[in-house]
């Protein structure tokens, strides 16, 4: 072999062992960094875990043990980020860990995927041993929790939630905010760096601590602040109520394993050291939360100290002529479920308010209502408060604006900075539409015309107002659920002239108003300029009624079949239901009367399987008489469900008229 042969070989060897090392010195530390982060993980510290398991992935993005641990670290942090590891890691290695199944089910639940995450729980609970019978009431609990989660968010409230945003919100927990009487005070509680100490908790994030801020504009805040004083100790503290003039503060303190506590605000602004309430209400177990009323008399409060598993349960107690507290009373097995029941809050209107997860929860803390009964002397069935307000995880703190008006709530939920964070609720309220009509001809007014608003609400079900322009001004007025799109129905002396779009934005406070002026292709009384859309009735038999009576009757019902079938065979159709009534009651019972029997054909349709979307209904009462109520015979046939479809804008009056003609030949 040469002497450069040689040297080549010589060199290759080298490399070879410079390769080697390199690879042994690199799986060295990517085995240092999984068992730093299996360390934290079994801690249940996700937050410190997640950068450990990303370096891992880092170098081999197919460990399927690190993507199936960091799938799970994320559900608190980034939801979507947990479901595509967890998806990963199982497609890798589908043995991955035997809890596989179950953190699918999770994390399908929170991502509102609700029938994937009951399949997961089902395959997981034929897996449990039979002597696991902690784990089976678990998973049962949650495969409840995605049935309730579906039921809800199939039916969604008219509510806008909103992140109170940056200033006050972190990449870490805030919860517990707490609203001054003149609105513009906020305390919230933090587990943010700028906590007391600056020391974070075993989980990773830092004790709890109170922090303040004041309002500078309708959603602005100034930077948030710790509260001066005595407040904060070097364990967790967090805020819950403002009373007797905003002098006084509740709040929660970790010592005595967690006790509510009252701090009275200092002349220069500061808070002084807390106290405990009462050693009646505070135990040696875990007093979470409360509410006072505003005459400082009575107490509601969380606690674990009577319960025989552990879990929190609501208590009150009355102050007694002395200033002391009396004896503290559950408030009873249906306000306080076998689960946590916490967070309590009395409205002025006497409705409580409170976290559950418990009763018909979606999932995690929901947000439930019930009120007392002072004659049967208990607390109605409590009321969760649905989609959008709760969701499949967390949901806790709610609480009123000192006027009602909207609400504070505290809540893990897709979208947020990180964590818990805090939002607003408004229920969304009612906004004015008004304006005249014209004719597009000459500009003259045009009274008698009937408008129809048809929208739908946030669970899809269909809502109709309407208003006829006044003889003297053309003018109408109607008040609408805001925040939506109207498609309205423009008609004279019973022919529909057109259909036009009205958008109505988002009213929080019922001062929103809408002018909208409609423009006709209107000649005169006699008739409707050539080339307008007139669909006219739908070629669909009436069906009748009894006297003062909704039900349908058995030949209603083979008509309403037949309408089903045109439905499902002209998908493109959506129709009217108009109920009607005769002359007889007042035309306030008449217009609810028509309404009913509108609403019984409308439920009989849907029940068969046609869209509620393509369904609006309709009371004229006793406003739109077929013939005169002057006999018996008359009467019945003014007792009606009528069908009309409804023209789309952009139709053409041919298209409409082919269309009225495919409906005759049926």
């Amino acid at each position: 072999m040469s002497h450069l042969a040689k040297s080549l070989s010589r060199f290759s060897l080298l490399l070879v062992f410079l390769f080697l090392f390199a690879a042994s010195v690199s799986a060295q530390s990517t085995r240092k960094q999984m068992r730093t982060a299996n360390k934290f993980f079994e801690r249940e510290n996700y937050r410190e875990a997640i950068p450990f398991y990303e370096q891992v992935l880092a170098s081999d993005p197919n460990d399927a043990k690190a993507l199936y641990r960091a799938g799970i670290s994320y559900m608190t942090f980034d939801k979507e980020k947990s479901a595509d590891y967890l998806y990963r890691a199982q497609k890798l290695k589908p043995n991955v860990d035997r809890d596989i199944e179950y953190w699918l089910g999770r994390t399908d639940h929170i991502n509102y995927r609700f029938d994937s995450a009951i399949d997961h729980f089902q395959k997981y609970q034929k897996e449990i041993p039979r002597r696991n019978e902690e784990r089976r009431e678990e998973v049962a609990q949650l495969i409840q929790h995605a049935r309730n989660a579906k039921k809800e968010v199939a039916n969604p409230k008219d509510v806008f939630v909103k992140n109170m945003g940056g200033t006050v919100n972190t990449a870490y927990s805030e919860h517990s905010p707490v609203i001054s009487s003149d609105f513009n005070y906020l305390l919230f509680t933090s587990r943010g760096e700028k906590a007391t100490g600056g020391k974070a908790a075993r989980d990773g994030e830092f004790y709890e601590d109170i922090f303040e801020t004041r309002r500078i504009g309708d959603d602005e805040w100034e930077p948030t602040r710790i509260v001066p004083g005595a407040l904060n100790s070097p364990g967790h503290d967090a805020s819950i109520q403002l009373f007797d003039n905003d002098t006084k503060m509740l709040l929660y303190s970790s010592v005595n394993n967690g006790d509510i506590m009252v701090s009275e605000r200092q002349a220069d602004g500061s808070w002084g050291a807390p106290k405990s309430i009462s050693d009646r209400v505070n135990t040696k177990d875990f007093e979470s939360d409360a509410y006072i009323t505003p005459d400082g008399n009575t107490l509601f409060f969380s606690t674990s100290h009577y319960s025989e598993n552990g879990d929190l349960d609501l208590y009150v107690v009355q102050r007694n002529k002395n200033g002391s507290w009396g004896t503290p009373r559950s408030l009873g097995t249906t306000i306080n479920s076998p689960f946590d029941d916490d967070s309590p809050y009395l409205a002025s209107d006497g409705t409580l308010f409170f976290a559950s997860r418990g009763h018909n929860s979606m999932g995690g803390y929901d947000i439930f209502s019930a009120k007392f009964d002072s004659v049967a002397r208990r607390w109605s069935r409590p009321v969760n408060l649905g989609s959008p307000i709760n969701t499949p995880d967390d949901d806790t703190y709610y609480r009123l604006a000192p006027d009602g008006s909207y609400a504070y709530l505290s809540s893990y939920r897709i979208g947020g900075y990180g964590e818990k964070d805090i939002y607003t609720i408004n229920y969304i309220r009612n906004a004015q539409i008004k304006g005249q009509v014209f004719s597009k001809v000459d500009s003259t007014l045009i009274p008698g015309v009937e408008l129809i608003f048809n929208s739908t609400q946030a669970d899809k079900r269909p809502i109709s107002y309407r208003d006829v322009t006044k003889p003297d001004s053309a003018t109408y007025a109607v008040q609408v659920l805001s925040g939506r799109m109207y498609q309205v129905q423009v008609s004279k002396d019973g022919k529909l002239i057109t259909t036009e779009e009205v958008e109505v934005p988002m009213s929080l406070d019922d001062t929103t108003s809408v002018t909208r002026n409609f423009y006709l292709d209107y000649v005169d009384k006699d008739g409707i300029k050539p080339g307008v859309t007139t669909t006219g009735k739908f070629a669909m038999q009436n069906i009748y009624y009894d006297t003062d009576k909704y039900e349908l009757r058995p030949e209603s019902i083979k008509e309403l079949d037949n309408i089903v079938r045109i439905l499902k065979q002209n998908p493109e159709i959506n129709i009217s239901i108009e109920g009607h009534t005769d002359s007889r009651a007042s035309d306030q019972y008449n217009m609810t009367l028509g309404e009913n029997r509108a609403g019984a054909a409308y439920d009989y349709l849907v029940k068969q399987g046609i869209s509620p979307r393509r369904l609006v209904t309709v009371s004229y009462g006793e406003r739109r008489p077929a013939v005169a109520n002057d006999s018996a015979e008359n009467m019945q046939l003014n007792r009606r469900t009528m069908f009309r479809v409804i023209p789309r804008e952009g139709d053409s009056q041919q298209q409409n008229q082919q269309l009225n003609n495919q409906m005759n030949k049926n």
